[in-house]
Parts: C-alpha cells; sequence; structure tokens
C-alpha cells in the first residue's frame, strides 16, 4: 500500500489527467463535429487536463490554468460552457485533491480559497444569461441574472463547493494517511534505536565493571609483589648484587605496571583498539587551545623528572579538568595560574583560577559547586600514588596535586629516588608530606 502510494504521488496526477481526457473525448465523441479542432469545449478541456497534470508538481501553475480558463471566458476569448459540457469545471476540484494531497499546509490554504472564488466565477458562468446555454437540468433564462442569482444562485454555488469539498478530503485524507505511516515508521526506528542504545549501554556498563574489577586484581597482586619483592631485598642485604638487582628490576616493573594498568584500561575502544593517550608534552598544546578562552599563566621550576606514562596521563587530565572547570564556573577571560614543580620527590601541580562573584558567600557556592570532576581528579591522584587538595582560598580557588616518582603501597610511600638523583629507593613514612593521603580544603568548595 506505501510503495503504491508513493507512485501515485508523483504519478497520480498526470495519470488522472490522461484519464479525464480521454473519458472526455470518448463522451463527447458524437457530438465534436469533424474534430478537436471545431469542437467549443477544446480548450476548456486542454486547460483543465494541464491543470491536473500539474497539480502535484507546480500547484500554483495548476491554479493559473483554472484561474486562466474563467478569466478567458469571462473576457469571452474563450467560449463558454455548454450545456453538455459544463462538467469540464470539475477537473479543478481534481486538481484541488492532488494539491491538498501533495502540497504543504500553507500552499492548501491558498488552493481552497482559490477555489471558493472559482466557485462563484463558475456559478456566475453557468447561470448567467450573457455566457450560458442552461446547465443541463434547466433552459436559459432570460429574466435577468438578479433573479436567475436569486433562485439558482446558492443551489449552485453550494454543489460545487460540497464536490470540491469531496474532492479535497479525499487529498486530504491521503495525506493524513502517509503521514501516518511516517510517524509509525519514525516510532518504530526510535523504538529500534532505543532497544540497542540500551543493550550498548548495558555492554559498556559490563565492560567498565570488568575493567575496575580487571583493575583491583592488578592493583592487588602487583602489590603484593612489589611489597613482597622490596621488602626481601632490604632483609637480603648480604646477598649476591645480582640478586638484589633483580629484586629492584621486580619492584619496580610492579609499580610502573601498577599504573599502568589504568591507563591501558582507559585507552581500549570498543573494537579492542589502543588509542594514543595524551602525554605531559601535550599539556603546551591544550594551554595553547585554551589561551582563547581563558587567560592561562604557566610557569615550572625545577628539573622535569621521568614520570611513567600512567603518571603523565593523569597529570594531563587532571590539568585538562581543571581548566575545563575554570571556563565553566568563571567564564570567558577567567585569570588561570598553572604552576609545575619538580623540585620535591614528586611532581607537585599548583592551579589556582579566579572565583565569579556570585560565589563571593560561601553557602552559595557550597550548592552551586558541587560536581564529579573533583572525584575523578582525586582518583587519578591516587591511582599514580599521589594526592590532591582542592578548595577556595581567598578570592582563587586553588588545586594542588602531589605524584610522586613512585607508587602508594601497603600505606607506604616507595619513592623512586632513582628517577632523579640515581640514588637507592627510600621507604616514606605515611604521614609526612611527601605520602600524604586524599585531603581537601573543603568539600563545600568542590567544583567540577
Amino acid at each position: 500500500m506505501e510503495a503504491l502510494l508513493k507512485v501515485m504521488r508523483h504519478w497520480g496526477a498526470p495519470a488522472a489527467a490522461v484519464l479525464f481526457f480521454t473519458l472526455w473525448c470518448v463522451a463527447e465523441a458524437g457530438r465534436m463535429g469533424p474534430g478537436l479542432h471545431t469542437w467549443e469545449g477544446t480548450w476548456p478541456l486542454i486547460l483543465m487536463t494541464a491543470a491536473i497534470a500539474l497539480a502535484a508538481w507546480k500547484p500554483y501553475v495548476s491554479l493559473g490554468f483554472t484561474a486562466g480558463l474563467l478569466a478567458g471566458q469571462l473576457g469571452n476569448a474563450i467560449p463558454a460552457m455548454h450545456a453538455n459540457h459544463w462538467a469540464i469545471y470539475l477537473g479543478s476540484f481534481v486538481a484541488l485533491a492532488f494539491i491538498q494531497w501533495t502540497a504543504g499546509r500553507r500552499t492548501r490554504f491558498i488552493a481552497a480559497g482559490a477555489t471558493v472564488v472559482f466557485a462563484g466565477a463558475m456559478t456566475f458562468l453557468m447561470l448567467s444569461w450573457r455566457y450560458s446555454a442552461g446547465v443541463g437540468w434547466f433552459p436559459p433564462l432570460y429574466m435577468g441574472d438578479r433573479w436567475t442569482f436569486r433562485a439558482f444562485g446558492w443551489q449552485l454555488f453550494s454543489l460545487l463547493l460540497l464536490i470540491a469539498a469531496a474532492c479535497a478530503a479525499v487529498g486530504l485524507a491521503l495525506a493524513l494517511f502517509e503521514e501516518r505511516g511516517s510517524l509509525f515508521r519514525a516510532r518504530t526506528m526510535a523504538q529500534t534505536s532505543l532497544r540497542e542504545a540500551e543493550v550498548e549501554l548495558i555492554v559498556e556498563q559490563e565492560r567498565t565493571r570488568i575493567g575496575r574489577d580487571l583493575h583491583d586484581v592488578l592493583a592487588h597482586s602487583l602489590a603484593v609483589i612489589a611489597a613482597q619483592a622490596d621488602g626481601t631485598r632490604y632483609l637480603s642485604k648480604d646477598q649476591p648484587r645480582a640478586v638484589l638487582n633483580a629484586l629492584e628490576n621486580i619492584a619496580t616493573s610492579a609499580r610502573s605496571a601498577l599504573v599502568d594498568a589504568q591507563r591501558v584500561i582507559e585507552g581500549v575502544h570498543d573494537d579492542g583498539v589502543v588509542t594514543p593517550q595524551p602525554q605531559l608534552s601535550d599539556v603546551g598544546p591544550l594551554v595553547a587551545r585554551m589561551q582563547d578562552s581563558l587567560a592561562i599563566e604557566q610557569s615550572e621550576s625545577g628539573a622535569p623528572a621521568g614520570l611513567s606514562a600512567g603518571q603523565q596521563l593523569a597529570v594531563f587530565r587532571i590539568i585538562q579538568e581543571c581548566l575545563t572547570n575554570a571556563l565553566k564556573h568563571g567564564g570567558r577571560g577567567t585569570a588561570v595560574r598553572l604552576h609545575l614543580d619538580w623540585s620535591g620527590p614528586g611532581l607537585t601541580l599548583h592551579v589556582a583560577s579566579g572565583i565569579p562573584a556570585a560565589a563571593d558567600n560561601p553557602d552559595r557556592a557550597a550548592e552551586t559547586r558541587v560536581g564529579r570532576g573533583l572525584a575523578g581528579m582525586r582518583e587519578r591522584a591516587h591511582l599514580a600514588g599521589g594526592w590532591m587538595t582542592a578548595g577556595p582560598d581567598g578570592e582563587q580557588y586553588r588545586v594542588t596535586v602531589f605524584i610522586p616518582y613512585g607508587t602508594m603501597i601497603d600505606g607506604r610511600m616507595i619513592a623512586d629516588a632513582g628517577a632523579v638523583t640515581g640514588a637507592e629507593p627510600v621507604l616514606v613514612p605515611a604521614g609526612s608530606p611527601a605520602a600524604r593521603p586524599d585531603v581537601s580544603l573543603g568539600e563545600a568548595g568542590d567544583r567540577g
């Protein structure tokens, strides 16, 4: 049914025009005389046929053919209808049906209004003694147009409008049927998309859960390996140097793998392809891109030391989140100071941004700035073996992050001092500044 309607929508009007013309030629074959060129209804038939043929493609041209026919008859340029072929006027109502079916809303209203005018002109042409030879069911009246219109005008006008309304109703019914089918198809597609999205969400949730479980298992196992290797190395000072070096390599590799596990899990696409992850070298381009929106002042102190790939990713993501939050809460042009300090046992990152005027009220700030960003930043810092503090400080919002050259194992920081000085790794007490746990300058100041 839908395929048939689609074909009829494009080719129905020309087909109806051919049928209209053919039936009239067959019906009037005995009254046309020698041929169409001598028949007085030839031009009305041709114009109405053209009006039907172009109704679906050029609705305004179709209306123009009907208007041209009526204007030509009123001006005596085209012969008026005879009693046996006045029904050629019905071709304009067939054209109206196709216009109501295929045209837009505005064109439909214009066509309906024009048809009312056309019906009035047709009534005048068929009843006026100046043009009409009778309409078939009563003879011509020569008693004056006023008496004729008063007696029969409303009847003929109402009949023409009734025929036009019936044709228009058919066209609108077809249009509504097609629209209903389109809505059903759209609903089906939406339901299908929703089911697919639901399946994808379930798969993604399961993938995330598996990734977190895998990370937890690896983190525990690798932490135990690193702790056992370091403990054995410190308790076995009299062992050969090769054994101590092997234990040191085991501990270092375990700590590095512990940090990189998060990077590998995060960087896997749905198709299993590992995507390149940002590093510290990408911080400069990030700041350059954000300079159009923020007034960023970047600086460094100390000599940059080596961080693992996972730690570099954590630093990049934290800086990215800080700049995003500054733009989100402070707006364009917010001043941001970014400082990387390499002088300690690890990288200390300081990010300070201006607090908007609306945040002067601490209670209001506590209501509007609570978000998920800081929780993710703290988790990244923790997975990299460090800590983070965040909160308002006067007229600025400060974020401080420490990423050590090592990792946290069983509450103790195993600082890889060799990454900076080449010295032996040392155990740092958990309460020392280099191994501070996650703290905050005030949860009310969280924003993300």
